[in-house]
Order: structure tokens, then C-alpha cells, then sequence
């Protein structure tokens, strides 16, 4: 099967077409390295020993997306494409719903021109918002506290109602709770630009020597040890959920939503303790105030891909402090 991937040198992106091209299916990639760097096709190609097609373009153009359905002869879509700082999208909605919410209906209009009728989105777990107790179903009502979430549920909705209009569509949108590690060779990771915004890359920069301690927002929580708890998802296994969403979805009509995470929660103190263990030295933390708009604790009700789609992630939180570190003791700076 040929796939479209957009945003396939990003973090997820990499490790799901690495999969990709694993089983078999062909991958081409289009992104317009905005987040990411063009490297990542060299070590996909070190990994796998294929070199996947690469378009640069943005999802908003689309006359090249059409271009690119047509002349690849796509049967299939992966949507990562997408803004994802959470602080970002506050201070930066229009920013946030123009590429998130504008560029995802113009690749559905494209997809539709090119009777391209299968569609992989990278929703979020944001999308529930704190409305609930963990752990949070599929059907915990959605509720998203800043742009970023309202981006990624307004495209939910668009893919909803589309396959209600159009009973060839088959929609699937997979929301990830928190996406950590690295593929084990340690050749593909996570890169993130700035001061990373999530818990794992910061731990894996004190961990190198970029930056000088990890910033704990609030010990003061109604948790084990009073800082917040997550659902944290190894990478790969992240990867291997969009290879399962699609051999479901490919053919079989609707709107498909199933969370992706391991059902698990971990403070941030245990991922602290973790990675300490990985890296084989304690990692200096301070503690800081609370963040603004933080939850205590959520986790992921993973039932429904368990008995759908017969996936459920596999990796320990060693496994996950263990390739992180690796890619990031190999990769001190990130991608070249």
C-alpha cells in the first residue's frame, strides 16, 4: 500500500514510516521541515535500508497535495502535519487553527478530488480536557482547555461529519496521551527546537548537559508523591498503533476514534528516577508553583484498541528512560 505521510520527518512521523516501510507499505513523505530536519530521512534509510519518497510542502498547498495523491497513486493518509506547543497555541491561536484546522481541510478536499478515501489524523488527548477522572474512555466528554485542543477536536468533528455525508470515507482519529522514547538503534528521536516544551526531553537534556535541572511544577498535587501524573506511550509503540488503526480502518467506513496510551500513569518524579537509572546519575529536579491549566493526574482507558484493533503498548518506563537516553547521548545536539 502506498501512504502518504505528512509530517513523516517528525517525531512520530519517523518511527511510524520506519514501520511502514518494515511491513511492506511505501510511505512518501511530504513536511515542510518547519519542526524537523531532512537528515531524518538518512537514518530512516540506515534503519530500514529504503530511502522513502520525500516532498517538501506544507498541507496547505493544494495544488501539490493533489499533485503528490495523483502521481504516487496514494491509497492511504497519515496525518501528523501539525503545531503542537500547547503555551504556543495560547499566545498564538490564529497561527494554531490555520495550520492544524485549515490544513487538515484542505488535505480532506484534496483527498476527496483524488478519491483518496482513507485517513489516519493525529488527534490528542487534550481533547478531554480535565472534565474527568481518569482513566479517560473514548467517551469522556471533550473538553479542551487552549487552542491546541480545540484544533485537534475541531478536525475530530470535520471527520465525523464528512464520513456521515460520504459513507466511502473511512476517518480514524488516534489520541495519544504523552509519546516518549526512541526507536532502539538510537538513530531517530525526539529533536524538539527550543526549550522543550514536554517532561522526557528535558530530563534527556539535563541528562546531557544542556541544561542545568529538570523544573518540577508543583509537588503539592493529590497524587503518591504530589507531582503530576501521566500516561506516558514508548514511541514505537505509538508507531505501531497507526499500522494497526490502518489495516482496521482501510475499507471500513465511519469515523473511528481510539485512544492510544498504556493505561498507566507515572509522576514525574518516577520518570525522574527512571531516567536517573538510565543515564547512571541522579539528575538535579527545583521545585516550582503549579502551572496554570495543569491536571493532577490522567491515563488512558486503552480498552477499546485492545479489542479492536488487538494493539496495546508494550514498553516499560525503562524501556522508554533507556532509548531516550540512547538516542540522546548519541545525538547531543539533536539531528545534524
Amino acid at each position: 500500500m502506498r501512504i502518504l505521510v505528512t509530517g513523516g520527518t517528525g517525531y512520530i512521523g519517523s518511527h511510524t514510516c520506519v514501520q511502514l516501510i518494515e511491513k511492506g507499505w511505501q510511505p512518501v513523505i511530504i513536511d515542510s521541515l518547519v519542526n524537523s530536519k531532512i537528515s531524518v530521512l538518512d537514518r530512516i534509510h540506515q534503519i530500514t535500508g529504503t530511502r522513502p519518497a520525500f516532498i517538501e510542502g506544507d498541507v496547505r498547498d493544494a495544488g501539490l497535495l493533489q499533485k503528490v495523491l495523483t502521481e504516487h497513486a496514494i491509497e492511504a493518509v497519515i496525518h501528523f502535519a501539525g503545531l503542537k506547543a500547547v503555551g504556543e497555541s495560547v499566545s498564538m491561536p490564529l497561527k494554531y487553527y490555520d495550520n492544524n484546522v485549515h490544513g487538515s481541510l484542505v488535505l480532506m478536499k484534496a483527498m476527496k478530488q483524488c478519491h483518496v478515501k482513507t485517513l489516519v489524523f493525529s488527534s490528542s488527548a487534550t481533547v478531554y480536557g480535565d472534565s474527568s477522572e481518569p482513566p479517560w474512555s473514548e467517551h469522556v466528554p471533550t473538553s479542551p482547555t487552549n487552542p491546541y485542543g480545540q484544533s485537534k477536536l475541531m478536525v475530530d468533528q470535520i471527520m465525523a461529519d464528512a464520513s456521515i455525508s460520504d459513507t466511502a470515507w473511512s476517518m480514524t482519529s488516534l489520541r495519544y496521551f504523552n509519546p516518549v522514547g526512541a526507536h532502539p538503534s538510537g538513530l531517530i528521536g525526539e529533536d524538539p527546537q527550543g526549550i522543550p516544551n514536554n517532561l522526557m526531553p528535558f530530563l534527556a537534556q539535563v541528562a546531557v548537559g544542556r541544561r542545568e535541572a529538570l523544573q518540577v511544577f508543583g509537588n503539592d498535587y493529590p497524587t503518591p508523591d504530589g507531582t503530576g501524573v501521566r500516561d506516558y506511550i514508548h514511541v514505537t509503540d505509538l508507531a505501531s498503533g497507526h499500522i494497526a488503526a490502518l489495516s482496521y480502518a482501510h475499507g471500513r467506513s465511519g469515523h473511528h476514534v481510539f485512544n492510544l496510551g498504556s493505561g498507566q500513569g507515572i509522576s514525574v518524579l518516577q520518570m525522574q528516577r527512571a531516567f536517573s537509572k538510565a543515564c547512571g546519575r541522579d539528575l538535579p529536579f527545583v521545585l516550582s508553583p503549579r502551572r496554570a491549566g495543569d491536571v493532577a493526574a490522567y491515563w488512558a482507558d486503552p480498552q477499546r484498541a485492545q479489542s479492536t484493533l488487538n494493539w496495546q503498548a508494550k514498553k516499560s518506563i525503562d524501556d522508554m528512560c533507556q532509548d531516550t537516553w540512547r538516542w540522546q547521548s548519541q545525538n547531543p545536539s539533536g539531528y545534524p
